[in-house]
């Protein structure tokens, strides 16, 4: 790489707790670094910490923004002072509140935009959002999903077509954890089938869904062993009644419910069978690990995942919120050793091939240097791209942004 083709990337999320999108974020930018890009991340003054503290343990300082009310002309000038000092190149917004300030910030500097929505459809519930993210997306280069779901769920939520946005899916390491830590950890005995649950604790995420699937195999009297994890990232409003709901049906010491966990490919290489009961995804990280790690998959069809999961082939896929399909697709798998090990090489193979983090980078890499896309004619899921409108002069950027804020 030459000297030239250095760029020296804004990378921006209005969140620093374990999810998805700020792994993501992570682990994208490791990726650019390893080409010799320069990553400023870009984080809330007033977050947790979480993702600042891995930014540090690999030697990259982050910097902040802050937003003193719920429109702030001042984080933008903030912003502008910030991508001016770090002599920024391009910038990268993820989520609704870095879209709409990093859109403004980049129209006053002229600095090329890129924002990808991971599938936060709270995003559009008001107005005076939707008209915001409107405005974003006009005023950047390229608005990114993170799968086909999304982008027609974000085109028919905010009345743009669909060629508007990109759709870049996720990526994810080739991390191999080892289980040993874990195992003693958990208590997990031989013999038992380890499941394995990754996802916010909230009620979008399916958790309650599971725990019923597994009290229906109980009253059934299935007799395969097993103990299940759910490692529920930063927490959520349904941590309480998860755990309530798994002592009142007598699971509580098969059932355990964990939080803030950096040891993902661990758990992984721990679990038997992957679990994803959500009622609303995008294209899920935690889905794109369980795949890498050659897990047989359980997930909901919804949203994005049956882009990466032909049920029956790299998984197996069954309704939101169905109780008894679930059931019934645990049961098959927790009965069934060669099945498992079928499915997850199959998944594996498909991740591979289209869902790392290289093949991730190097798709936005395309698009912060401004280069005609390419698409991969042999790729099943192939990226597809969206051009906004042609970028507005610094003025009238200025002054749209006046009118909104």
């Amino acid at each position: 790489m030459t000297q030239r083709s250095r760029l020296r990337i804004a990378m921006m999320l209005e969140s620093d707790g374990p999810g998805g999108a700020e792994m993501m974020v992570f682990r994208l930018s490791e990726e650019l670094r390893r080409r010799e890009h320069v990553v400023v991340p870009v984080g809330p003054a007033n977050g947790i910490g979480w993702l600042g503290d891995l930014f540090r343990e690999v030697g990259v300082t982050p910097e902040s923004f802050r937003i003193r009310r719920a429109l702030d002309p001042g984080c933008v000038r903030g912003l502008v002072q910030l991508f001016r000092d770090n002599g920024i190149d391009a910038v990268h917004s993820h989520e609704f509140t870095m879209a709409v300030y990093g859109a403004a910030a980049s129209r006053l500097l002229g600095l090329p935009h890129v924002i990808t929505m991971h599938g936060g459809f709270k995003a559009c519930t008001a107005l005076r959002r939707r008209i915001a993210l409107r405005w974003a997306i006009r005023n950047s280069d390229h608005t990114v999903m993170v799968s086909r779901a999304t982008q027609r769920q974000f085109a028919t939520d905010l009345g743009l077509d669909e060629t508007r946005f990109g759709v870049v899916p996720n990526g994810v390491p080739l991390n191999i954890g080892t289980q040993e830590k874990v195992r003693a950890e958990f208590g997990v005995r031989a013999g038992e089938c380890v499941l394995l649950a990754v996802g916010t604790l909230e009620r979008h995420k399916g958790h309650r869904v599971l725990l019923e699937a597994l009290l229906h195999l109980e009253r059934e009297r299935q007799k395969v062993p097993w103990r299940l994890i759910i490692a529920g990232g930063r927490g959520g409003d349904q941590h309480d009644m998860l755990v309530e709901f798994a002592e009142e049906a007598g699971l509580q010491d098969r059932v355990h419910i964990v939080t803030n966990r950096n040891d993902i490919p661990d758990l992984l290489a721990l679990a038997d069978i992957f679990v994803m009961p959500s009622i609303i995804e995008g294209l899920p990280m935690a889905l794109l690990e369980a795949m890498i790690a050659r897990k047989p998959i359980i997930a909901s069809a919804t949203a994005g995942i049956p882009e990466a999961i032909a049920s029956g082939r790299e998984g197996l896929l069954v309704h939101p919120g169905d109780v008894g399909s679930l059931a019934g697709a645990l049961q098959g798998l927790l009965t069934d050793p060669p099945r498992r090990a079928a499915l997850g090489e199959a998944a594996g193979r498909r991740a591979h091939s289209e869902f790392t983090v290289q093949v991730m980078a190097d798709r936005y890499e395309t698009l912060y240097t401004g280069a005609p896309p390419v698409q991969d004619a042999d790729v099943e899921a192939p990226i597809v791209f969206g051009r906004c409108a042609p970028k507005r002069s610094t003025l009238v950027a200025a002054r749209m942004l006046g009118s909104l804020l």
